[in-house]
Parts: structure tokens; sequence; C-alpha cells
């Protein structure tokens, strides 16, 4: 199956550098900048598998149909991303990656639902600038239908992907997708203090805000009747644990989790777009829990500030120093 990757960022690059080497028909899409770099030197990635460079084919656009075109653009990016491309979209497979649960909505307005198909990467990426990406650490790629049964079409992606990455096919990928929303519920506290994950989680406080942001988040999931499906390594009872159990001892579990999870600095989703200097993801991560609290006529007080703090970082360029979160939140001081 001849495959197409819109998005040249940290998954796309990594994708498509992994499945070129399994042999696969890969094409990458990317901003002129990323097609002009990794055309005349190839895709340099590091990390988890070596260094090596890979040459892989690269476009500014879609030329031709593929039997596959994977979206790894920003949620916020895909209305672009369809538009540019449409002229070659209609009878491809179309397979979301996203963050949050709101990019197969979008592509639901473009693509016959028999054609969606969605996905969660459990895997860990950092773009660090055109042609060169940061493998963190290896995970699963989850794939199943957002709209529809998974079927025969479902696991013959399924294979391809394993071509390259370890593949589970999942029958509720929704109520996954809802899970690994909480996963990434942690990304925003790097995009305020600039710093990497494990510098960040280094502070305990800030691993407490972590805790009262994700409890904040759970509370509002409940409330509007929200079943969250375990992860194929990553079981909803952890984050019921974290919510229930005292914040000192949950904190201490972020802390060990978040500081140890990559031998290189892991920067985040959100950190990187700001670092990149392109909207982040925000809105579809912490700010999910904000529109769910709008609907519910309640609100996310901790979550809201966070998504309004982190858009003034996207908007000023200057972080907020670690002892003026702690006071703002409400959290302890160690003097």
């Amino acid at each position: 199956m001849k495959t197409a990757i819109i998005g040249a960022g940290a998954i796309g690059s990594l994708v498509a550098v992994y499945l070129t080497k399994a042999g696969g028909d890969v094409t990458l899409i990317g901003r002129k900048d990323q097609v002009k770099e990794i055309g005349k030197n190839g895709l340099k990635v590091r990390g988890a598998r070596g260094e090596e460079t890979v040459k892989v084919k690269v476009l500014p656009r879609l030329e031709k149909e593929y039997g596959l075109v994977i979206f790894t653009v920003k949620t916020q990016d895909i209305e672009a991303a369809v538009r540019d491309n449409q002229t070659f979209l209609k009878n491809s497979l179309i397979l979301s990656s996203q963050n949050g649960v709101q990019a197969d909505l979008y592509l639901k307005e473009s693509f016959r639902q028999e054609n969606m198909f969605s996905s969660i990467v459990m895997f860990g990426s950092t773009y660090a600038r055109s042609g060169e990406v940061t493998f963190n650490f290896e995970g699963d790629w989850i794939i199943g239908k957002p709209f529809e049964p998974v079927d025969s079409k479902t696991r013959e992606i399924a294979d391809l992907l394993r071509t390259a990455f370890p593949v589970v096919v999942s029958e509720d990928i929704v109520g996954m997708k809802w899970l690994k929303l909480f996963v990434n519920f942690n990304n925003c506290i790097p995009a305020l203090t600039g710093k990497s994950m494990q510098e960040t989680f280094s502070d305990m406080d800030l691993c407490q805000l972590s805790i009262m942001l994700l409890k904040e988040g759970v509370e509002i999931v409940g409330k509007e009747g929200i079943t969250l499906v375990s992860l194929p390594e990553f079981p909803v009872e952890r984050i019921m644990g974290l919510i229930h159990m005292p914040i000192d001892q949950a904190a201490g579990i972020i802390n060990k989790t978040l500081t140890t999870l990559s031998q290189e600095p892991l920067y985040g989703s959100i950190l990187q777009s700001i670092m990149r200097k392109r909207p982040s993801e925000i809105d579809y991560i912490n700010g999910e829990v904000v529109r769910l609290a709008e609907q519910l006529k309640t609100d996310a007080p901790l979550n809201r500030k966070v998504v309004e703090m982190v858009h003034q970082v996207e908007q000023k360029g200057e972080y907020f120093e670690s002892d003026f979160l702690k006071e703002d939140f409400g959290l302890n001081i160690k003097m």
C-alpha cells in the first residue's frame, strides 16, 4: 500500500523513517523548509534505536492518490492540510494520529466514515529542527475505527504499520483516546516553565500541580458520563489511583515517572510547538476539559487557568518562573 504522511514534525518524520526502512513506499509531506532540508540531506534520527540518517521521499503536497494517508499534523492544522491536498484524498484510507479527541470529528467533515481510521501513538519523539528528530522512547501504535466496527482494512493498515512499530488493534479507540488525553495532561506544565519534562517534574510542587489538574479533569469527564478505556500498557486504574491517593504520594509517582521516561531531554508536544513559534494543541488537551465544563454549566478553574497561561506564553514568548506558578496555583513553596 503506497503511503503518504502529511506532517513532517516529530511523529510524522519518525514514522516516515522507519516505514521507509522497513521497505514501504512512503512519501512525507512537509513545509517548504522541511522539504528542502530533508530532500537535500535526508532525515536524521537518534535515540531509542540508535543514530542514523535515512533518505525519505518528501514533497510539499500530494501529487497523486495514495492507498493510505496518515495525518500527523496537529489538530489545529488538519483543516489546512486537507484543503491543501484535497485533490488526491477522495479515495484514500485516512488515518488520524493526533492527541485529544477532536481530530476525527474534524476529518469526518471531509471523508466517508468507512474510509476513516484513528490511532493513538504511545511512542515518544521530539522535533529538533527540519530534518532531525529524537526518538525518545518506544511504545505501541494503537489503531481502530472511530465511527464503525473494526474491519479487514483496519487489520491491513495494522499489518503495514507493524513492519516498523508494535501495533495493537482496538475495538474502542474513542474510549482509549479519552484516557490518552489524560496521559498527555502533564504536557502543559513544561510549556509554562519552558523546561524539559525531566527538569520541570524534578520539582515536587509542580508534580502536585499535575495531580490537581488531572483530578479536576477526570471529575469533569466523569460528570459527562464518558467512559475511559484502558490502554495496553496503561490501565485506567493507574489514573484513578493517582487522583485518589494522598497528593504527596501521587506527586512522587509523577516525579519518578516523568524524570526517567527518556535519556534525552523530553519537552512534550505543547512546548515543542511553542519552541517552534507555532500554535500549540493546548485547546485540545486541557482545553477539552474546559469545553466539557462549559457544556455542563460548571467550571474547571485550574485547567482554564493553565490554558490561558499557555496562550499567554504563545503570544509573548515568555515563560513563567516556577515560584510564580507555585504562588499563583497555591502550592507549597519550600524556602
